[in-house]
């Protein structure tokens, strides 16, 4: 896989929950370590997305904020 994007998370897919449009995914990039990511379900349903298959979790550094209070 080559992408432009810098960050990319390898992760194992601990849940997936599908909706009528979008699917939210769950990946345990680290022991005790999760990411949520909400994708289109047709995404999912092409990937092949299921509990247990590895898969990587890629970030566009334009597309993350961070906040403190």
């Amino acid at each position: 896989m080559e992408i432009s994007a810098r960050n990319s998370l390898k992760g194992t897919v601990k849940k997936v929950v599908p909706g009528t449009v979008n699917t939210e995914v769950i990946l345990e990039i680290a022991p005790g370590v999760e990411l949520v990511s909400i994708i289109t379900k047709s995404s999912a349903e092409k990937l092949g997305l299921a509990e247990g298959k590895e898969a990587y979790a890629v970030i566009k550094s334009s597309d993350v904020i961070v906040a403190v209070e």
